[in-house]
């Protein structure tokens, strides 16, 4: 099961944070844009993700996701979908 720890280890890795934004703490329920994360950063993110994890992320199925809590339970159900 893919976790907001792993998101945030993926986060951190692939876009780093924005200079005024912290990742430690509770971000689940935090707008990415809050966080200093953009679509790009998303995108990348969610590549990372079907590298090191081996679940599609198409693009289209990135925008609705808002949220890191968001994201972790898209990456889960497509998990679920291509299991």
């Amino acid at each position: 099961m893919f976790t907001i720890e792993d998101l945030t280890r993926v986060m951190r890795e692939c876009a780093g944070e924005d200079d005024g934004v912290s990742l430690d703490g509770d971000i689940a329920t935090v707008p990415f844009d809050d966080l200093g994360y953009d679509s790009l950063a998303l995108l990348e993110t969610a590549s990372r993700i079907e590298r090191e994890y081996g679940v599609p992320l198409p693009d289209g199925v990135l925008a609705d996701v808002r949220t890191p809590a968001d994201f972790v339970r898209l990456v889960n159900e497509q998990s679920a979908v291509a299991a």
